[in-house]
């Protein structure tokens, strides 16, 4: 494509990935948007799902490595010229994981009043923790155990091979030291590095510089339908949601689907789909730290929630949340996949079990006496995109697919605001010089798969 004459390129999907594909496809050196247009579709609105409510953690130690390096230096490189730590909150943060053991005594009445609104101070626990063990007042009422903790796919085994023994940092001020048993920090210099973003913020921030440059952003643009013959694309259907009239592009050249969970549902054979995970963000200031947890709970421990539900605990045994503080006094929290609901049709209909994020608010209140008397911002759910390919190879699909014209950047699973950015550039590159030149991203060939 290098030699091409026209670009009317139509991306489907303004998450993460859609929005940096259209970014440094107005930033590479052959854009001409006299002659090159770009129309970024999104059937909501801009980071409505996964990149708006994702953690935002960066790391080295993030895969698949064939993105890895290149995506956490362009995340510098924006944040430098972008200000990125004033948009976006872009910064470094320490990472490290500990284990805890609870027991019954170490678990204190919550307070049934509400929490005041207002910042949440290291070293200020309102007098409080998290909630009694309950005992079941209904007699002869059967022995619900729980379940295991399920672990999002945040950490392959590479990462977990670079956590290294530490002492609990002085500064990890939030977390009650007593109930520590272990911690680890990231300890190889140069594989380890680990930084932020606040993703709903970055994405939005990336998609308005992409329009800056030309890109039509439609929100509420639901893309219906890929029009195309064996070689070439023809034109992409789309309804407008607001109108509900259907509406379709003509003359396209390309078609880049980067619609995360719902790429599957526009290209079904790229067997992309959704995993729900939820997640909480507590207002407070803490410490910078991002900190994955494994708490053993008391055998007889049942969140206050639950008990008012009349029901035991949803889980048994450890229980292993994973917490990031953020800039703008906030710390987020997120949980273990499910999939009790299935994909929705849009983002904005995505069906948040209040229950789940009640449950990590009362495990990590039970470590962090400091966040159990936090006020809650914001309670939420969300699809991570995965690829259901064989075997155990994980990783997103970036390329060309069977079809000449239609494009995939998809499946990113936990990583895509991490690798967001090299998928973008890697995209731009394959769409205006024939290649990707800055990464070997072949184990990542949508064609490799029958796609």
């Amino acid at each position: 494509m290098a030699n091409m004459h026209a670009l009317h390129s139509t991306s489907a999907g303004g998450g993460i990935i859609g929005c940096t594909t259209a970014y440094y496809l107005t930033r590479h050196p052959s854009y001409n948007p006299g002659l090159h247009s770009i129309i970024l579709l999104e059937a909501s609105s801009i980071a409505a799902a996964a990149s708006g409510k994702a953690g935002g953690l960066l790391g080295l130690w993030a895969y698949p490595q064939c993105l890895v390096p290149l995506s956490y230096r362009l995340h510098r490189e924006l944040a430098a010229e972008h200000g990125g730590a004033e948009r976006w909150g872009y910064r470094r943060v320490e990472c490290g994981q500990l284990s805890a053991i609870v027991k019954a005594p170490k678990v204190k009445p919550q307070p049934t009043q509400d929490k005041p609104a207002g910042d949440v101070q290291p070293g200020d626990t309102n007098g409080t923790s998290a909630p009694l063990p309950v005992q079941s007042t209904v007699a002869d009422e059967p022995k619900l155990e729980g379940k295991e903790w399920e672990k999002l796919p945040k950490q392959d085994e590479n990462a977990a091979s670079l956590f290294q023994s530490s002492p609990l940092p002085q500064d990890l001020d939030w977390i009650d030291s007593t109930l520590v048993q272990e911690y680890d920090e990231m300890g190889q210099p140069g594989a380890t590095e680990t930084s932020q973003v606040h993703p709903f913020q970055f994405t939005n921030a990336i998609a308005e510089l992409a329009r800056e440059k030309g890109v039509d952003i439609r929100s509420g643009a639901k893309v219906t339908k890929i029009s195309h013959t064996k070689t070439a694309v023809q034109s992409v259907s789309y309804e407008d949601r607001e109108t509900s009239e259907p509406r379709v592009v003509d003359g396209v050249t390309d078609v880049i689907v980067a619609a995360g969970p719902w790429t599957g549902r526009i290209l079904p054979r790229s067997r992309v789909e959704g995993l729900r995970a939820h997640s909480v963000v507590f207002n407070a200031n803490v410490s910078p730290y991002a900190v994955f947890t494994d708490i053993q709970l008391p055998t007889d421990y049942v969140p206050e929630h639950r008990a008012r539900m009349g029901q035991r605990r949803k889980h048994r045994g450890n229980v292993d949340p994973e917490i990031y503080a953020r800039p703008g006094n906030e710390v987020y929290a997120c949980g273990e996949p499910d999939s009790a609901a299935p994909l929705p049709e849009t983002a904005d209909l995505v069906q948040c079990d209040e229950a789940q994020c009640d449950d990590l608010i009362a495990y990590i209140g039970i470590v962090s006496p400091l966040l159990a008397s936090a006020p809650i911002k914001a309670k939420q759910a969300c699809y991570i995109p995965r690829h259901m390919r064989f075997g155990d190879e994980r990783g997103p699909l970036i390329g060309q697919t069977s079809v000449p014209g239609i494009w995939i950047a998809a499946g990113h699973t936990c990583w895509g605001v991490q690798n967001g950015p090299a998928t973008g550039y890697l995209m731009a590159e394959l769409l205006f010089d024939g290649e990707a030149k800055s990464a070997d991203i072949k184990q990542l060939d949508p064609k490799k798969f029958k796609v």
